[in-house]
């Protein structure tokens, strides 16, 4: 799969995500595929595990993609996943193995404010 085939398969995916239809949000991983989360320790094996540990999750879910960037088999998504009205800000960064993901590994940042010693720097991103 060249690079269009693979920003259209995550352009389905996050799409699918968003819409909490987890048959399609997993059509891009492999039956052998690895997910990690570093922050909390946790390494999920299978596609199947992967959409099951998704599909238990009792929050209300929204993704916003802020961008995807990437060329042959590797790629980072960022985006905004809001958890019951709460925003977690991500990067996905997906290793891909004929055409699909074998190794996803995705961190999360929780909303702060500036530091009062920028604040006068920076501006409001919304």
């Amino acid at each position: 799969m060249d690079g269009n085939g693979i920003r259209e398969a995550l352009d389905r995916h996050w799409a699918a995500s968003d819409a909490n239809d987890f048959e399609v949000e997993h059509d891009i991983y492999r039956e052998d595929a690895v997910l990690e989360y570093p922050q909390s320790g946790e390494r999920i094996r299978g596609r199947r595990n992967i959409q099951a540990s998704r599909t238990a999750q009792p929050n209300a879910k929204r993704f916003t993609v802020r961008r995807i960037v990437g060329s042959d088999d590797l790629w980072v998504s960022e985006f905004v996943i809001t958890y019951d009205g709460r925003p977690s800000y991500t990067v996905s960064v997906m290793e891909f193995l004929d055409g699909k993901v074998a190794r996803e590994t995705q961190y999360f940042g929780d909303a702060f404010p500036p530091g009062p010693s920028r604040v006068h720097l920076v501006e409001r991103m919304e």
